[in-house]
C-alpha cells in the first residue's frame, strides 16, 4: 500500500469513507463489520467517518460507534489507524443536512464523538461544514480550543473554500492538517482549495471521488445491480463511459485495456494529481474497498494519464 501523511502521520494512500455503512440503504451490521475489516487487510488506515452518518431522526452517531466496534473486534493491529471524525452537521427525522457551527455544539459534538470512539483524544477532528449563521472564526476557535484541551490531535476543515482554509490556516497553524471537499472527475470546484492544500502541506481528502464514474452515497440507490464480487464492472460494455452520459468514457476504456475496475482508475488518476491527495471511497461491501484499495498500486502511465486529463477537460 503506498502511503501518504496527514500532519504528521504516515497513512494508507486511499481511506475509506464509511458514511454508506449508516445511513439510507446501509448493510446488515454483519457486512458493514466485513467491509471496515477488509479495509484493514487491504492495509488502509484511514477511517472517515462523522456524528452525523446515520437513518433521520435516528441514533446520531451510528457510524462512529460502527467504526469503534469494527476496531475492537479486529484481529490485527490497529495501532497505526487514524480514525478522523466530523462536527456540525445533523440528520433530522426529515432526511436534511443541518448545519451548526457554534463553539458550544461543536465542543459538546466532539465530546460524544470521543466516547463514542472510545479514545482518549480524537486523531482527526474536522468542522463539517462552516455555518453561515456563525462567524467562521468562532467555529474554528472551537477547534482551537480542543486542541489546546488534547481533545483532538489534529484538526481539519471540510466543505470549505480558500479563503476560509487560509483563515484557518492563520488561526492554527501547522495544527490544521486537512480539507476534506468533494472532488471528482465529474465535479472539480475544488481545483483551487486542491492546490493550496499542496501549497500549505494539507493533506486533501476528496469526498465522493468517484463521481462521474460511480453515483454517491448522496445519491441515494445505484441504477446497476452490482456484481457479487466487487459491486463493479470490467465489462466491455461500460466501456464506451458510464450511464449518466457525462462523457467520461476513457475511464472505462483505461479500465478495460488494463482489466481493472473504472472506479480503480479514477482513484489512481486522483492519486495522480497531487501528492497531498487521499481519496476516501465509500464502500458497503468487502470486496469494493478491496477493489479501491488496489488504486494505491496501480501506476497510469503518461500516456493513460493524458487521455484521462483530456477526458475531464484539464
Amino acid at each position: 500500500m503506498l502511503h501518504r501523511t496527514v500532519g504528521g502521520l504516515r497513512v494508507s494512500a486511499v481511506g475509506l469513507g464509511a458514511m454508506p455503512l449508516s445511513i439510507e440503504g446501509r448493510p446488515d451490521e454483519g457486512r458493514a463489520m466485513a467491509t471496515v475489516h477488509a479495509a484493514l487487510d487491504a492495509g488502509v488506515t484511514l477511517l472517515d467517518t462523522a456524528d452525523s452518518y446515520h437513518l433521520p431522526g435516528d441514533e446520531p452517531g451510528h457510524n462512529e460507534r460502527l467504526v469503534a466496534r469494527a476496531l475492537a473486534t479486529y484481529g490485527g493491529d490497529t495501532a497505526d489507524v487514524l480514525v478522523t471524525t466530523k462536527g456540525g452537521r445533523g440528520r433530522p427525522a426529515d432526511g436534511s443536512w443541518t448545519v451548526t457551527g457554534s463553539p458550544r455544539h461543536l465542543k459538546s459534538a466532539a465530546e460524544a464523538s470521543l466516547k463514542r470512539l472510545g479514545v482518549e483524544a480524537i486523531g482527526l477532528y474536522q468542522l463539517h461544514k462552516p455555518d453561515p449563521a456563525v462567524p467562521f472564526e468562532e467555529s474554528v476557535g472551537a477547534l482551537r480550543d480542543l486542541l489546546d484541551e488534547g481533545r483532538i490531535r489534529y484538526a481539519g476543515l471540510s466543505n470549505t473554500d480558500v479563503g476560509q482554509i487560509r483563515r484557518a490556516h492563520a488561526l492554527l497553524g501547522d495544527r490544521l492538517v486537512s480539507v476534506q471537499n468533494r472532488y471528482s472527475p465529474a465535479v472539480r470546484d475544488s481545483e483551487p482549495e486542491l492546490r493550496l492544500c499542496a501549497e500549505l502541506g494539507l493533506a486533501f481528502l476528496p469526498w465522493s471521488p468517484l463521481g462521474g464514474i460511480s453515483r454517491s452515497s448522496l445519491d441515494g440507490p445505484s441504477r446497476r445491480l452490482p456484481p457479487e464480487d466487487t459491486g463493479r464492472s470490467t465489462s466491455p460494455v461500460h466501456a464506451t463511459g458510464p450511464s449518466d452520459g457525462t462523457g467520461l468514457g476513457a475511464f472505462h476504456a483505461v479500465a478495460r485495456e488494463r482489466g481493472v475496475s473504472p472506479q480503480q482508475v479514477c482513484l489512481a488518476w486522483l492519486l495522480d494529481r497531487s501528492p497531498v491527495v487521499i481519496p476516501i471511497p465509500g464502500a458497503s461491501r468487502p470486496g469494493t474497498i478491496r477493489d479501491s484499495a488496489g488504486a494505491a498500486d496501480l501506476e497510469l502511465t503518461p500516456e493513460e494519464v493524458a487521455r484521462l486529463e483530456a477526458a475531464v477537460g484539464s
